[in-house]
């Protein structure tokens, strides 16, 4: 019961923000924080295993995993910087209000994410190709992130406005983090793919082909409008290619008698 009641703090944020963070002490930030990272987690390896089930059950199991590592890794990697910048702006907030604060954002992320996987499993059923999916998990992280990182930036206003402990500015500085935050994110996805693979391609824990994930969506995008024929159509296109090629030869070597005759 006890254990219930601490997960449902994680999600306290959502309905009241000011009872939140005014009724956190340092005995009930640790836990809650590694609540956070638990919610993270298992939202994420969640929504990371219905991403790759329609290729396999290794490449779901691989996908989860990979999820839990791109969220975790972003806030390891961007936390430092945003903690050291706010304390040269003035800002009198400790390291764990400030690691709440940034769980907080992803925990909504996560859950916003996770609640999209049954629109996800439809169309992995009826039939959505690769190039489609991949664009709907881009849109729904795009749109769960937009969620995660509002609930961030009302959290240090609230700061900033009620408790006197935030910098005005550091509200402002913040929005430019989160652009870095997600530039960093971007990154780390490219460089873990794939997430998901076509149905008919080989299990691969990572990609070696070049490019970028911005060139990697408008491609998605032009397959989508005008894709590339079907592997048949090609076959046949390739086999009359062949067949006028023969009978050019033909023609050629006609000619080559002719004058040889004469």
């Amino acid at each position: 019961m006890k254990k219930t009641n601490e997960i449902k703090e994680v999600f306290k944020i959502f309905q009241n923000k000011e009872s939140f963070f005014s009724e956190i002490n340092i005995k009930q930030s640790n836990r809650l924080i590694l609540n956070q990272i638990l919610i993270i987690s298992l939202f994420a390896f969640l929504y990371g295993a219905v991403m790759g089930s329609s290729h396999s059950l290794i490449q779901s199991i691989v996908a989860g995993i990979k999820i839990i590592v791109l969220f975790l890794s972003t806030v390891i990697i961007c936390f430092p910087s945003f903690f050291i910048i706010q304390q040269v702006l003035g800002s009198k907030m400790s390291v764990r209000q400030m690691m709440i604060i940034v769980l907080s954002g992803l925990v909504l992320t996560s859950t916003i994410a996770i609640s999209f996987t049954p629109i996800v499993i439809v169309f992995q059923i009826t039939g959505g190709n690769y190039h489609f999916l991949q664009l709907l998990h881009v849109a729904i992280f795009i749109f769960a992130g937009i969620f995660g990182m509002r609930l961030m930036v009302d959290a240090l206003k609230y700061a900033c406005e009620n408790k006197d402990i935030y910098p005005k500015i550091g509200v402002n500085v913040f929005r430019i983090w989160i652009i870095i935050f997600a530039f960093v994110g971007i990154q780390l996805a490219w460089n873990l793919r794939p997430f998901l693979c076509e149905k008919n391609e080989e299990f691969k824990i990572f990609r070696k082909y070049e490019g970028n994930f911005y060139t990697a969506i408008v491609y998605s995008v032009e397959q989508l409008v005008s894709p590339t024929g079907n592997p048949e159509k090609e076959k046949i296109n390739k086999a009359y290619s062949n067949t006028d090629s023969a009978n050019q030869q033909r023609k050629d070597t006609t000619e080559i008698l002719k004058l040889l005759k004469k």
